[in-house]
């Protein structure tokens, strides 16, 4: 008997595993289709969702319905709000947690040259947590009122001055409603025998103003102080050069940032904000206008000579007019050439009254003077190339020279641009350290604002960073940590978002959920199945072989077909079949001669399959 190998079967079995990969792609896009629908519907199904599971076992898809309970997500990390406490020396420090403006004195002063309405310091502040805390106990000082004049301040613990320490300023500042108009910096007062802070106004002397301000669209972060002149005594305000960084999240996203200006001995300053650097220079040579003057001025008593020629060009003098110069021509004329259209309405005008016209009822002509109906395009033109008096068109006149002028020539007598000469500068002066600033007693904040419930905490002035950098990690850094434990991870924020987005939803599955399921699925889908090539076989009659030797001969086509590398040993397994076959070929050795002269030759099948073997 002849045995056909089972090739159909099994094709048809790999044709069947590619339709069921696909069909799981399809049913992964209709899942997702589902999931959108039921994030879109939940308001009007009560917030029902269905859950489909796909369990793809010998072949067979099963799909269920279920409704299971909303997984609530795990518990946020609380954090506890604890007082910060200095760890070294300071001259002010301020956290509010007392509750009350203890150690502060409100402004009751007016400002000048400004309406008695709006002139009184009268803006409150009190003390409160912010509206969305998320550390409960913390306080802070809130400027409550918009649209309104606020002067607050407080005595340090012992003057400033300005010799061999640095100065360190350092303060939290949360715009809870963000900022229209207005500004949240601080003024270090100077020690001044007329300081009194009952009074506090504008006009109060201050040594250094500090902190951000906006107005419009301009982002400020003011850094400014009050040098004095030690020849003239007067006071002229210095202000350092504009940050480079983009300031506009600091006041846009509600969220507390931590201030602080470093200014050394060596007259070097750094501005940080959230503990980073934002600005830095110098104060000799990065604030406006300069600490030090020229050492030269102009003469203001020196005068131009009336005889000075500053012009480097002149009109020719020898230069003539020539005589067919026609100053006179006109720049246009008319076109002799041009013709009139034919059909042209001489006699008809270009607007007309409107016949459809009507005087209005209430049209007084002894108030309105005599009734006239609107002017309207003459409708007999609209067929016509024109209507009224013709004209022939205007040209440009190739005679026109225009006026003439005679050729710019360089002027033999030109001594340049003058300038008045340079003497000594009678106020020049040298301050090599404006570091050493007038020292100040108290710090104040005196602003205006449009926009209320501006949030100020944890005041320090000191000379150590280190005790800075402490009282930020303690005060500032909890904030923040309170902060990121309340947002949510990357997930949450993205399920956030589709909640408000379903659409969301399918393009989250095409860009991550399909392909990780594809490469599960193709890349890790079990054992490979077999090439359809590996049972292709001829459908003639072929000499009885046991089931084992079969299966060497499929092997050894699939190892000739496939791994030419591994020839040699392909060669070794068909001498092996060879001499079984002949074995048993040898029993059946006249059944295939009878077959032979029954046929008369062998098929072009079997001498494809014998031409195989012997190549093989």
């Amino acid at each position: 008997m002849v045995k056909k190998p089972a090739v159909l079967p099994l094709i048809s079995k790999g044709f069947q595993t590619m339709e069921l990969k696909w069909l799981l792609c399809v049913t992964l896009l209709i899942l997702g289709l589902v999931d959108v629908h039921t994030h879109d519907g939940e308001d009007d199904h009560g917030g029902d969702v269905i859950d489909i599971e796909d369990d793809l076992e010998d072949g067979v898809e099963e799909v269920e319905e279920s409704k299971p309970e909303a997984s609530s997500p795990p518990p946020s990390p609380k954090v506890t709000y604890k007082p910060a406490v200095p760890t070294g020396e300071v001259y002010f420090v301020e956290n509010f947690d007392k509750g009350t403006l203890e150690g502060w004195v409100l402004s009751k002063a007016k400002k000048d040259d400004t309406d008695d309405e709006i002139a009184k310091y009268d803006g409150k502040w009190e003390v409160l947590e912010m509206k969305d805390t998320k550390l409960p106990g913390d306080k802070g000082l809130v400027l409550m009122s918009r649209a309104k004049h606020h002067a607050i301040s407080a005595k340090l613990t012992k003057p400033f001055i300005f010799d061999t320490k640095p100065l360190i300023v350092q303060y939290e500042v949360n715009f809870q409603n963000g900022i229209e108009c207005g500004g949240a910096y601080v003024k270090l007062l100077s020690k001044t025998t007329e300081l009194n802070l009952d009074q506090f106004h504008d006009k109060t002397a201050y040594t250094i103003m500090f902190g951000p301000d906006k107005c419009g669209e301009d982002y400020k972060l003011h850094f400014i102080f009050r040098h004095k002149n030690p020849k003239t005594g007067k006071y002229e305000e210095k202000h350092a050069k504009r940050p480079d960084a983009d300031l506009k999240t600091y006041f846009t996203d509600k969220k507390t940032h931590l201030y602080t200006l470093v200014l050394n001995p060596d007259n070097s300053f750094e501005i940080l904000v959230d503990q980073t650097v934002v600005n830095s220079g110098n104060l000799l040579n990065d604030v406006t206008p300069a600490v030090n003057p020229p050492r030269e001025i102009e003469d203001p008593d020196d005068q131009k000579p009336e005889d000075w020629d500053e012009r480097p060009k002149i009109p020719d003098p020898d230069a003539v007019k020539p005589e067919d110069w026609d100053e006179d021509a006109p720049a246009k004329i008319p076109d002799d050439d041009a013709v009139k259209p034919e059909g042209w309405l001489d006699d008809e005008p270009e607007y007309v009254a409107d016949p459809d016209a009507e005087k209005p009822e209430d049209w007084d002509e002894d108030m309105d003077g005599e009734w006239e109906a609107p002017q309207i395009a003459n409708p007999k033109c609209e067929s016509a190339p024109g209507c009224g008096t013709w004209q022939r068109p205007m040209i440009d006149n190739p005679n026109y020279k225009g006026k003439w002028k005679p050729p710019m020539i360089d002027n033999p007598n030109y001594q340049g641009i003058w300038k008045p000469r340079k003497i000594p500068n009678p106020d020049f002066f040298e301050d090599l350290e404006p570091f050493r600033m007038t020292p100040f007693t108290a710090v104040g904040l005196e602003l205006w604002s449009m926009t209320s419930d501006i949030f100020f905490d944890n005041f320090i002035i000191c000379s150590d960073q280190v005790v800075a950098e402490d009282w930020a990690n303690d005060g500032w850094g909890l904030k923040k940590a309170a902060d990121g434990a309340a947002e949510p991870g990357v997930v949450g924020q993205m399920m956030a978002a589709a909640e408000e987005r379903p659409w969301l939803w399918v393009v989250y599955i095409l860009t991550v959920a399909l392909p990780v399921f594809l490469v599960v699925l193709f890349c890790c889908s079990g054992k490979k199945q077999p090439n359809a090539a590996e049972y292709k076989k001829t459908d003639a009659p072929q000499p009885d072989v046991n089931e084992e030797k079969e299966e060497g001969k499929d092997k050894a086509d699939e190892e000739e077909e496939e791994e030419e590398e591994e020839a040699e040993s392909n060669e070794d397994k068909l001498e092996e079949k060879q001499k079984s076959d002949a074995d048993v070929g040898s029993a059946s050795q006249e059944e295939e001669e009878d077959e032979e002269e029954e046929d008369g030759k062998p098929t072009s099948e079997e001498e494809e399959s014998m031409n195989r073997l012997k190549k093989s």
